[in-house]
């Protein structure tokens, strides 16, 4: 097990790390001609899994939906469950990236590139799973606020509508956002390049960047003002999402609490899977010099909060229905904790609340191992908190000869380990061909002293 050396006051970037030697290091990563063998087997497996994917979705697409266990009651299964789960993981990228640049935040200078990164590969995964679950995916469009020709107008009073206008500028949000702070990094890597066609790819990527006052000067303040933008846009999100549900009457759904409640998932789940990917690409890249001890305690502490916070939403959620006066409420709740379900919900509960109490002990927030091994428990039981929202509520409604138990198939397992497929091989190609960690930034934090 590894144990961080972390003195009270510890540095945010190691002593001996200069502005040459930071950008030669991370520029090295990406313009080495041979990837390591560890990014070759990361990759070998995601690719694996996004074959899965392929032979799921081309399975799905000639027999319909019905290869997934979903039906009546249980017309929302795995697909919605993965989708609310991957659009949590990316807001919790953007978090990390956008709201914690507006706190001026030091430790997020060399872990916002791998939030961006995973924002943008869990986006591609939630997007993708609404459209397997419409029965006819070719006709994904019709969701489109587009003129009433085809006699279809999308009901622009529906949270299901807000959602998708959400979604969509949240990801062309994302995407800008993410290639804004990028310029100053790879026209660094463009000067490092030896190779004629690597200084041709990186100089179309840095769009003429010199470097110049000007340049910085537009790009600090674009740099800021979409992150004032994208702060409020994932709250604004993940509230949209929560709607969904609230704005239907089903016992289980119908709660004020929804917006806040799928947030403060969004913030423990995001930061867990962040924490996750740092520790790999700091061993894997060996940037321990770059993403030190002080970035991984701050962001376990972040962590430690999300988990509190949702801790109050699961009081909330069992005070709520068990006081309230819904018979049906107080049915769903009660099959939730004691029913068919059971099992699922009080692991979710050990996984999202108890184990991450750990963290106050600092000799945890110390250890790389225990970081990995509960942060990796926090997203199985966010899935976990997913499947019981969707599938638990769903099959028990308000009429015992409406209930129903979903009983997952193997292409529901398959979709689910192909979208974790996807997103894994769209995070390796962004390790391999981008710096994953924002030179410009870790710069700055050096020449302000952070180093000492």
């Amino acid at each position: 097990m590894t144990v961080i050396d972390l003195p009270p006051e510890a540095p945010i970037v190691e002593p001996g790390v200069d502005l040459r030697s930071v950008s030669a290091t991370v520029a090295d990563r990406v313009l080495q001609p041979k990837a390591p063998r560890w990014w070759w087997i990361g990759f070998g497996l995601s690719l694996t899994l996004l074959m899965v994917l392929v032979v799921a979705v081309f399975w799905l697409f000639l027999n319909g939906i019905g290869v997934w266990g979903v039906g009546i009651p249980v017309a929302w299964g795995f697909a919605i469950a993965e989708y609310v789960w991957w659009i949590a993981l990316a807001s919790g990228g953007t978090i990390v990236s956008a709201l914690f640049y507006l706190t001026r935040s030091p430790w997020r200078s060399a872990t916002n590139r791998i939030a961006e990164s995973m924002l943008l590969a869990a986006a591609a995964c939630a997007g993708l799973m609404p459209i397997l679950h419409l029965g006819r995916p070719g006709l994904f469009y019709w969701l489109f606020p587009y003129s009433t020709v085809m006699g279809v107008w999308p009901q622009v009073r529906s949270p299901l509508w807000w959602d998708f206008i959400c979604l969509l500028c949240y990801i062309l949000m994302s995407i800008m956002f993410y290639y804004t702070g990028l310029l100053p990094d790879v026209a660094t890597v463009r000067d490092l390049a030896q190779h004629r066609r690597k200084q041709i790819f990186y100089g179309i990527l840095a769009l003429g960047w010199r470097g110049t006052a000007r340049h910085w000067r537009n790009q600090q303040v674009v740099y800021y003002i979409m992150c004032a933008i994208m702060a409020p846009m994932v709250i604004s999100v993940h509230s949209v999402v929560g709607l969904d549900f609230a704005g239907g009457l089903t016992p289980g759904w119908h709660s004020t609490q929804f917006p806040p409640y799928f947030f403060f998932g969004a913030v423990i789940s995001g930061v867990a899977l962040v924490i996750m990917l740092t520790i790999v690409v700091r061993h894997g890249y060996a940037f321990e010099n770059v993403i030190t001890g002080y970035h991984l305690n701050a962001m376990a502490k972040v962590m430690l909060v999300g988990s509190i916070m949702l801790g109050y939403s699961y009081l909330w959620e069992g005070w709520g229905s068990i006081y309230g006066s819904d018979i049906a409420e107080r049915t769903m709740f009660m099959d939730r904790i004691f029913g068919f379900y059971a099992p699922a919900y009080w692991v979710k509960l050990v996984l999202n609340i108890l184990v991450p109490q750990l963290l106050w002990l600092p000799v945890v927030r110390r250890s790389e191992l225990l970081l990995f091994l509960i942060s990796g428990g926090i997203i199985v039981g966010m899935w976990l908190e997913r499947y019981i929202i969707v599938i638990q509520s769903l099959h028990r409604n308000y009429m015992p000869s409406y209930w129903g138990t979903f009983y997952p198939t193997l292409w529901d397992w398959a979709t689910l380990a192909g979208s974790i497929g996807l997103f894994l091989t769209i995070f390796f190609l962004i390790l391999r061909l981008l710096p994953i960690v924002s030179i410009a930034e870790v710069r700055e934090i050096i020449a302000k002293g952070g180093s000492k």
